[in-house]
């Protein structure tokens, strides 16, 4: 690859980064719910997975010879079907219907959707689902890559390191795990926050090859996963150092802004490609002058608003009414849930 076209490459992933963060902000502002920030601590890694790094088909997320994500830090869900929203296979403006009773973009990704292989509510669980994978591509003698994204806060689970050992021991090179550095959990900080040394010793003890990256930093990013796909004997971990909130001026790498919806604040600065767009405090202002009864829910700011009127507050939860089987194939699994969903709700659904 020429160095302009690396350029243009790295170009482009950053403006990428920057679309996906800010449909998970619209798309959780809309909600009244979600975890934005942690969206927007990921937008790299995610760039930098689904637009240069993996393959696969984005009109049939169920090819058998596509490679597997598992977004273990399933919070961060509108950021997912952000990606697959850039990708083309989700309506854009389907990412407003987040967390609505009628909408399959649930809060947490449901396998009911082509692209999701496991749930991941549960933090904790998606590196021991994607070892799984990966032994499961080596017994079918396939050359799939598995990837698994993984938040600070949940790598504190031992759950985690008895799937990291087995994985060292059983040499699985296709997998590959990215864990996202951004220092604060829900409440309060990590426990070893940005004590990058630390994680590496402790992922190279259990037998991976940890690779401390910028995780902002795309063109690094991309040097990372080219060297993990290059190491078959053992699999690898990026730590990516990240700030939560990132782009987010009054969010960025500040602890109290985990589920909150980015509404009513004096005023909002978003970085792109080194730019700064702003909309003054009396659009903010203007939005919020209208006269409400006490359990009225507040409006949002024009900037982070499209269409429709301001929503009601939905359950966090919005359980489906089916739910294939985890042992059903790819296809099967897709076939069982068009059927069950209603035309309007099926907008993924392909012959």
């Amino acid at each position: 690859m020429s160095m302009e076209t690396a350029k243009s490459l790295v170009t482009l992933l950053n403006d990428k980064a920057n679309l996906m963060r800010i449909h998970s902000i619209r798309s959780t502002t809309e909600a009244g719910s979600g975890h934005p920030t942690s969206c927007a601590s990921a937008a790299e890694i995610m760039s930098a997975l689904f637009f240069a790094v993996m393959r696969y088909d984005p009109n049939d997320p169920v090819h058998p010879d596509n490679d597997f994500f598992v977004l273990s830090k399933g919070h961060a869900a509108p950021l997912l079907y952000a990606a697959w929203a850039e990708a083309g296979l989700i309506p854009k403006e389907e990412l407003l219907r987040l967390r609505k009773l009628d909408s399959d973009l649930e809060g947490h990704p449901s396998p009911k959707l082509p692209f999701v292989d496991v749930a991941t509510g549960s933090l904790g669980q998606g590196l021991s689902a994607g070892v799984g994978m990966a032994l499961a591509a080596r017994l079918d003698n396939r050359d799939h890559r598995i990837h698994v994204l993984m938040g600070d806060g949940e790598s504190a689970e031992g759950s985690v390191w008895e799937a990291a050992a087995m994985a060292a021991d059983e040499g699985l090179g296709n997998l590959c795990a990215t864990v996202d550095v951004n220092r604060l959990g829900q409440s309060e900080p990590t426990m070893l926050k940005h004590d990058m040394d630390t994680y590496r010793i402790r992922w190279e003890a259990f037998g991976w090859q940890a690779l401390v990256v910028d995780g902002h930093d795309v063109a690094e990013l991309l040097e990372a996963y080219e060297k993990a796909a290059a190491t078959s004997d053992r699999p690898t971990v990026l730590l990516a150092r990240t700030y939560k909130g990132r782009g987010i001026e009054f969010a960025e790498d500040k602890d109290g802004f985990p589920v909150k919806r980015l509404i009513g604040v004096r005023s909002f600065r978003f970085r792109m490609g080194g730019r700064r767009q702003t909309r003054d405090s009396r659009r903010v202002r203007a939005t919020q002058s209208v006269t409400r009864s006490r359990h009225a829910r507040p409006l949002a700011p024009p900037w982070l608003r499209l269409q429709g009127p301001t929503p009601a507050w939905l359950p966090w939860m919005a359980m489906s009414k089916t739910r294939p089987s985890p042992r059903t194939s790819r296809k099967s699994r897709r076939s069982a849930s068009s059927k069950a969903l209603s035309p309007s709700r099926t907008w993924w659904a392909r012959p």
